[in-house]
């Protein structure tokens, strides 16, 4: 059964194999894949140990009670924040590791549905007001529907090729 996340053994050896048969175009969106690639795990990378740094000793030293409603916010603030990081290289790796040709709609959808689902954590309903939260929730109304769909329509295109 080949698993179409899988990730080959040797990433360049698969890109040097296929190098000569790509147009100008594809080369460039595979060097340019690889590159963004490489930024946002590096991004990824900086952002949880500062994470790990700030928080770690704050929570070894009992000063941060991650009980507490703004610490809460805050803490899973900055966990969703490298979710929603990881989910945006994960979908530029598909693109490098030619799973795929370009960036899928159902990817961008379920990014965006991770950051509204942070900004659902981090919102202070005391301060923001009913209409915004409102249309926040029928923004992530709308974008689940969305990915809903997507999802049965690849789950649909799956059987069809079985």
């Amino acid at each position: 059964m080949d698993n179409k996340h899988h990730v080959p053994r040797s990433f360049f050896a698969e890109t040097r194999k296929y190098w000569s048969i790509m147009s100008v175009y594809e080369r460039f969106e595979q060097v340019v894949a690889i590159v963004l690639s490489l930024v946002v795990a590096s991004v990824i990378v900086l952002a949880l140990l500062q994470l790990v740094i700030r928080i770690v000793p704050l929570l070894l030293s009992g000063t941060l009670d991650p009980l507490e409603h703004d610490v809460f916010q805050t803490l899973f603030g900055m966990i969703m924040t490298l979710l929603i990081a990881m989910e945006f290289k994960h979908s530029i790796i598909l693109v490098a590791f030619r799973r795929s040709s370009i960036i899928q709609v159902k990817t961008v959808v379920l990014i965006a549905l991770i950051a509204l689902s942070r900004k659902f954590v981090i919102l202070d309903t005391s301060t923001t007001a009913a209409s915004t939260i409102a249309a926040l929730a029928g923004a992530t109304l709308v974008l689940g529907v969305v990915y809903w769909l997507l999802r049965e329509r690849d789950d649909r295109l799956v059987k069809e090729t079985r």
